[in-house]
């Protein structure tokens, strides 16, 4: 069996570089994306990999990157969109900020998927992991322009996965909570952060979930399992939930508020 042909965004560090670490180790053969050119290049020689630098929110930059992969590779069976942004802000973030996060968070997304389905869907299936995070299922205080669109890359995923599944696209959705990565250290709102870094797993651990999701197709990957509990509770009752959410923000507040 031939070893799988995987590419992998915003893979010059964080969980993407981890992604990108463990498919080499298991034998993949892997082209490794990311905006920072040196940090692709970093990667890819450390698993002997093919960096592809650019920007995955760029569609002609994308349609490139999939014809590489076709190229180098002669074809893709796994894509990971990771590349992701956190800003901070509330709903007066700038408009630029809200842009920005739309279009890594969502369109990078949609780009990949139009370069990629017509492909898959002529050779017979393929696989696409999003990297959407918990904040698609549930919310993060402290980031209005990163919830709401990692809500709508979790629905794109499920608009994906149920257009497409009988046609041999398998497409999961990562939903990560607090991972160790500068995301965590440098975006969104510092209390925020401090609440997931409690539970915060190292992003090997993140990809080492993921490599076992891959053996299957389950929807929704979760290296923090106890997500899958907010997520019913969310669904159940959406008030209480909600009720529970603004007391954490009002511990964030302080007295003043």
């Amino acid at each position: 069996m031939s070893a799988p042909r995987v590419v992998v965004t915003g893979a010059g560090g964080g969980i993407g570089a981890a992604l990108a670490r463990r498919f080499a180790a298991d034998g993949a053969r892997v082209i490794v994306n990311d905006l920072d050119a040196a940090a692709a290049q970093a990667i890819a020689d450390e698993i002997g990999g093919l960096a592809v630098p650019g920007n995955a929110a760029d569609e002609a930059f994308v349609r490139q990157l999939v014809d590489t992969a076709w190229a180098e590779l002669g074809g893709c069976d796994l894509f990971c969109a990771n590349a992701g942004v956190l800003p901070a802000g509330a709903e007066d973030a700038p408009d630029a900020a809200w842009e920005t996060a739309w279009q890594v968070n969502v369109m990078s997304h949609v780009y990949a998927s139009r370069a990629l389905l017509p492909r898959w869907l002529d050779s017979g299936g393929g696989r696409l992991l999003l990297t959407v995070s918990a904040a698609g299922l549930l919310t993060l205080l402290g980031s209005a322009p990163y919830s709401v669109t990692k809500h709508a890359a979790l629905g794109f995923a499920e608009w994906l996965r149920a257009t497409y599944a009988h046609r041999g696209i398998v497409v999961q959705a990562l939903c990560p909570q607090g991972v160790r990565t500068a995301m965590l250290t440098d975006g969104g709102d510092s209390a925020s952060k401090a609440q997931l870094a409690a539970t915060a797993l190292d992003p090997e651990e993140v990809a080492a979930v993921v490599a076992d999701a891959i053996q299957g197709d389950r929807f929704l990957v979760l290296p923090h399992p106890e997500v899958a509990e907010y997520y019913r509770h969310r669904a159940d009752d959406p008030d209480r939930w909600l009720a529970g959410m603004n007391k954490i923000q009002r511990s964030f507040d302080g007295p003043a508020a």
